[in-house]
């Protein structure tokens, strides 16, 4: 299943068709008509710790391993406007495909068959959704559960407090505002553990 900003993904091998089989234990197979968890992945500690809870307190076995990419032109056209250089124009528009030149795209296949391993691990059984970001991330993961209709988002959080919290909102709590569906949030690990 793909939308407008989705990369196409062999099912068997977990990502886009050019890429390596997994090496990560079997686990049972994909059923689209199951309960069904979208758990967001960056490759982060807290997306891993996400994935571990997800796994462990969770009866849901079906779950798609999100990863929200965008282009490096994309990164470097936002990072000019946030210094206040000059940006070409460019449009989301121009390109439906991925570039597999683009490092970006080779790291989100990277960092989605890293978290499809994971959820295996943790008992999942896992098909990858590879993201393009048009706008903002959690938009991205919210639009991806609608398409999906998934039954529960699982996502972790860096815990931003303070006054940070007041200048920016969280990308969990934008999801948790959005989502219309139940969310799971795991929280880092403290500095205790």
């Amino acid at each position: 299943m793909t939308g407008p900003h989705d990369q196409p993904v062999d099912n068997q091998a977990g990502l886009p068709n050019d890429s390596a089989a997994s090496s990560a234990p079997a686990a049972p197979a994909f059923d689209p008509n199951g309960d069904t968890v979208l758990i967001a992945f960056d490759g982060s500690d807290q997306a891993r710790m996400a994935v571990e809870h997800a796994g462990r307190f969770l009866s849901a076995k079906n779950a798609y391993i999100l990863t929200v990419w965008e282009p490096i032109h994309r990164q470097a056209a936002r990072a000019a406007g946030m210094s206040g250089m000059m940006q070409h124009d460019w449009s989301a528009d121009a390109s439906s495909e991925p570039n597999d030149d683009d490092p970006a795209y080779t790291e989100a296949v990277n960092v989605c068959q890293e978290g499809v391993d994971l959820a295996r691990q943790n008992g999942f059984a896992t098909e990858p959704f590879l993201v393009e970001s048009g706008t903002a991330i959690w938009s991205a993961i919210v639009d991806a559960a609608e398409e999906l209709d998934v039954d529960l988002i699982v996502t972790g959080t860096r815990a931003i407090s303070g006054w940070k919290s007041l200048l920016q909102s969280s990308v969990s709590d934008s999801i948790i505002k959005n989502a219309g569906r139940p969310v799971l949030i795991v929280p880092p690990a403290s500095e205790d553990d």
